[in-house]
Order: C-alpha cells, then structure tokens, then sequence
C-alpha cells in the first residue's frame, strides 16, 4: 500500500456509527498499513486509532475544507501514496464530502475500493419494521427554502420507503412539515443506533408530532416513513379522472401525442370501462 506503485490507492473506510465492536479487522488492518489517513474530524478519529492501536498520520477532510484539502490528498495519490478515507461516523461518500474525493480519484485513474461498514439510514431501515426491498435516501432535506420546498413535493407521490436524517433541535419541524406535505403515514424514528440506548419509536407521523411537542429529542436521529401505497394512488387518480369529462380524458392523452384509438384504450383503463363504452359514449355525444 505504500510508494512502490506508480499511483496510490484510496481506501473508503467505513466506521462504527456507534458501538466500536463493529469496526471489522480488515478495516483496522487497512488503516495500520496506508501512508495516510484523511478524517472528517481528527479530533474523534484519533480515539478510533488510538482504541485500536493504530498510530498514522492525519490530515483533515471534512465539507469546509473538501475543495482545497482533495487536491492535497490527490496530488500525494498520484505521488505514490496510499490514503484511507475515514469519517467521523459512518460510510465516507454518503451524505458526506468524500463522494467529491472519489469521483476526482476516479476521474485521475486512482484505483478506489470500499471497505463496507455499518451506514446509519441501512441499519435505521432494517429495525424500522417499514418495507425494505424499495427505499429511498433523502439525507438531510436542503437548507434551501425552494429547494426545500421541491423535495417535499416530490416526495408526496413516492411509493417507495423513505429514509432521512435530522439533528434534534430540527426534528419537531421537519416531522410537522413531513406531515403536512404526506398525510398521515407509519414512522418509525430511529436514534442512538448500535449504542446501549438505541430505540426504534414505532409510530405514525401525527403522533410523532404529538409526542417531541411535548417530548425534547436528543441525539441524531434517522426518519423512516412509509411510501404511499398503490392503492391510494390509484384512488386519487380515478377521483381526478371522474371529475374530467369524457371530452376533456380524450384531449389530455390526444394532446399527449397519442392517436385517438391509442387515447381511447387509455380512457377506457383509467375508468375501468371497456373501449367500446368510451367510443360509444363519445359518438352519442358527439350526436347531441
């Protein structure tokens, strides 16, 4: 891992997000034998090394610093030099300026691994009890007002399970806001993962709201909803169809780009008619 290559190799390093027991010997093997390792913060990073025994040199990479210390961290990995990317909790590259160091290793012809560690919003996720096989990962929602704005909307038609994270002094906000803009869903807000204290409050989004007005939240914490179910979906649409005139279904597919036959089929599936009912309604009132 050393100098002898014309190139260096990063190494993205996941670390324990809580209980020191999952840091994987292969990791701490990786960390022993690299030139270098680029951490988040070196103040927490050191207590991993120094738990483990590991004495290597530190440099700092967090998203204040990312722009000038990459180009740092990239020169000495085309010197030669091998670096292992650390965070202070968690997978670097998720939610986390180490997705910039990567791609400019990548786009430099840098080899990069990844040795898997534990990922709060996976873990949070798995003891959620919600729907696993399809999720999404929003991270933090933006600070930015219209950005902000955006997600939200975007989210109120997503079927699959949502996951985000939120400080605590944010998290009554951000629970009143979610909904808001979704209704009322299954919840599940996760804190204190791998810890001693780590819970799962099982709950629904109204009662979330409820409990932190009355509750002050402590620690980082993970939010999983539930996605919006097919079922509701296709509620609202019959609801918005039915409200449509037969004239009015036609012209939004016809104006679409679709021919009339094509037009009339889809009129026909989204009010759950046969083709010919729609054809024969139309004709009737084409003749009145």
């Amino acid at each position: 891992m050393g100098k002898g290559e014309t190139m260096g190799k990063l190494y993205v390093v996941g670390t324990p997000i809580g209980n020191l027991g999952d840091f994987s010997p292969r990791a701490a093997e990786t960390l022993g034998a690299v030139d270098f390792i680029a951490a988040e913060d070196t103040r927490v990073s050191v207590k991993l090394l120094n738990h483990f025994q590991i004495k290597k040199p530190l440099v700092s990479y967090h998203e204040h610093n990312h722009a000038a210390a990459g180009q740092a961290i990239l020169q000495r990995l085309l010197a030669g030099e091998s670096c292992a990317l650390v965070t202070d909790a968690g997978t670097p590259g998720i939610s986390d300026p180490g997705e910039e160091l990567v791609r400019q290793c990548c786009e430099a012809g840098i080899k990069v691994t990844a040795l898997p560690g534990a990922v709060a919003c996976v873990t949070a996720l798995i003891i959620s009890g919600l729907p696993t096989r399809r999720f999404c990962f929003e991270a933090f929602l933006p600070t930015d007002k219209k950005e902000h704005q955006r997600v939200l909307a975007e989210l109120q038609n997503e079927t699959r399970t949502i996951v985000l994270y939120e400080a605590p002094h944010h998290l009554l906000r951000t629970l009143t806001e979610l909904y808001e803009a979704l209704g009322d869903r299954k919840a599940s807000i996760c804190r204190e993962l791998t810890k001693k204290y780590e819970t799962a409050f099982r709950t629904t989004l109204s009662q979330a709201v409820a409990y932190y007005t009355e509750n002050e939240p402590k620690g980082e914490c993970v939010i999983v909803i539930e996605g919006k179910s097919v079922q509701e979906i296709e509620a609202e649409d019959q609801a918005r169809w039915q409200q449509m005139s037969l004239e009015e279904h036609m012209e939004h597919y016809e104006s679409q780009g679709n021919s009339r036959k094509e037009a009339m089929k889809l009129v026909a599936k989204d009010r759950g008619v046969s083709k010919r009912d729609v054809y024969q309604a139309l004709l009737e009132a084409e003749e009145a």
